[in-house]
Formats: structure tokens, sequence, C-alpha cells
């Protein structure tokens, strides 16, 4: 079986995701051939059209009729990134070309991340150290911090992230809701979730609130001032998603009355804005988009991908297959 990988070696994603480790798992699955260029059609259509299956990164052109067309042998696509919805097109679909993604190993380090947000906000870590780091020390009296133990989280959005997040909050006796009309009543309640029936309802019944939407039309701006004003006094706002689903002026008004606090890693315009209003907000904690997934996951996501080629090869189910239906909904990596 030939396999053709298309990410240059040149390329930052190149280093990250073939690893020895990686590139000797694969090794054992096949024929690889190398891109020694860029994703030029001319250096990648060469190995598309020799290949069983080829191997992407970040940076990967639309796989389209263009590039696929004396693609006669090509059955699946492996990308190293988590969405597919800017490399596949409904020509290769329609050819019965198979993807699969890192997609479920990158959500899974975006929930552990999400965890590491909330305990950080909660117990006020980056504040009390900015404190110590300053000479000072901070008594239980003067610096009240808050647990995880037996709050209420409220998910809005139930897709893959926020399905490995669930089971993480278990350990913490967690009362968790979700709000996504999208998924099925089956799936809330494999994962012990309660739905609702509103954003509005969510955001008003539960002390922490986090954020897990694509970036669709249909999420801009669904967090506003009225959506905000449903929240409890004192709760705690994480994004960990895109930035377009909250309204930025109504986010930044309503931190500024110091009655809720957020964690955000992600922004409308990145790097944030040396002079953006969310910066000096003692209730707000600023990451620069490192949710997810932590660096030392790239490799797995290969070797995850490897164990998938070896199911492909063996005509077994696939554990990280991207069908059709499921790519459009996503967003498009930057």
């Amino acid at each position: 079986m030939n396999i053709g990988i298309l990410m240059p070696k040149n390329h930052s994603a190149y280093n990250l995701f073939l690893r020895p480790g990686a590139i000797k798992a694969l090794e054992s699955l096949g024929t690889l051939t190398w891109n020694e260029g860029t994703y030029a059609p001319e250096n990648i259509i060469p190995i598309i059209n020799n290949s069983d299956i080829v191997v992407t990164g970040w940076g990967v052109p639309k796989l389209d009729e263009n590039l696929l067309a004396q693609a006669s042998k090509l059955k699946l696509i492996v990308h190293t990134g988590g969405s597919v919805a800017g490399l596949v097109s409904d020509y290769m679909f329609d050819r019965g070309i198979r993807v699969i993604s890192g997609n479920n190993v990158y959500a899974e380090s975006v929930a552990e991340g999400t965890v590491a947000y909330i305990m950080a906000a909660l117990r006020r870590i980056p504040e009390f150290n900015t404190q110590m780091q300053n000479g000072n020390w901070v008594t239980l009296q003067a610096g009240v911090n808050r647990g995880l133990l037996d709050k209420t989280v409220g998910l809005l959005g139930f897709g893959a992230i926020a399905r490995f997040l669930a089971p993480m909050l278990v350990p913490f006796r967690c009362k968790v809701q979700a709000y996504d009309p999208f998924v099925p009543d089956e799936i809330f309640d494999s994962l012990g979730v309660t739905r609702v029936a509103s954003i509005e309802e969510l955001f008003a019944a539960n002390e922490i609130v986090s954020v897990h939407l694509p970036m669709q039309p249909e999420t801009n701006n669904l967090i506003n001032k009225k959506v905000l004003a449903c929240m409890q006094d004192g709760a705690l706002l994480i994004n960990t998603a895109r930035a377009n689903c909250i309204v930025d002026e109504d986010l930044v008004a309503e931190l500024k009355t110091g009655r809720i606090s957020a964690v955000l890693d992600v922004y409308k315009q990145e790097p944030l804005p040396e002079g953006s209003p969310l910066r000096g907000m003692d209730n707000c904690i600023l990451m620069p988009h490192h949710g997810g997934p932590t660096v030392d996951r790239s490799e797995y996501v290969t070797l995850s991908l490897a164990e998938d080629i070896k199911r492909f090869k063996a005509g077994e189910a696939l554990l990280h297959e991207i069908p059709k239906e499921y790519a459009v909904k996503m967003t498009k990596e930057s």
C-alpha cells in the first residue's frame, strides 16, 4: 500500500506530527512517498495520483477535482489536524474517498484545558502567583477562592469537546447541563448530562458556563447583553471555542461591573491587540489560544491515526472518521 505524505518537510506541522516514532508507525503500514517541496499542485498531484492513502496537515489546499481528477487509487485521507472543513470537497466524498483526522485527540486535550482554566480561575491561581512574585502574602480571608467540587456547570454546545469534558467533571461531583438543539437525547443521557431548553436557561442555572460552539453563521453573537445578564452573581464564563459567538462590547461591559468573571482563550483578532479593553481586568484571565491540543499530543495524533489506517486495511470500523455531514459543520482551521 502506497502512503503519500503531503506535508512538506519544511512546514511547521512536519516536525510536530512526523516525529521518529510516528514515521516508524507509518512505515510499518506501507511504502511512504515524501513531499520535498511545498503544497503547490505540481508537488502534491503526483504523490496523490500514486497513493492509496495520503497524510495531510495544516495548510493543505482543498482536495477538489483539480487535485483528485487522476487519483484513481486514493481511498483514504489522513489529516493530522482536527477540522477537515478546509480540505474536503463534495467531489472527494462523491468519489467514495474517506477521511480521518485528529479531531477526537484534539477535543480531549481542549476538554482537559478547560478543566485547567476553570480551576485556575476559581482558585485565583494567576492572581495569587502574581501577588507572591511581587513579595506579598495573601491570607485566606483576603484572598477568597473557590473550588470545582459540587458546582453546577453548563455547556453551550455538546459536540466532541463537551462530550469529553462532561466525564472529566464527574470526579468533582458537578451537576452538568448542556444546550445543543442538534444533539439527540440519547447522547445527553449516555453521559448523564441534563438538556436545557434555551441558552438563557443554561446561563441562568449554572455557576460555570463553558462555551463549545463551532464558528458558523448561526453561532455569531449568540452570547449578548441579554444572555450575559442571565448569569448568576459570581458566575464564571469560559470560552475555548471561537470568539465569534460573543458580542465583545457586551462582555466587556458585564465584566466591568465585577458581577461575573471569565477565562478567554480565543479572540476575534489574534494576537489580541495591545489596547484591547479586555486587558487589565482582574476578573478576566486571558490565554493566547493555548487551550489545546498541547504540543506533547502531536505525535499521539499521528500514532492514533496510524492505528486507524490498520483498521482501514483490515476492513474494520474507523474510530477517527469524519463523515460528510459532520465535516461541513466543522470550523475551518486558521
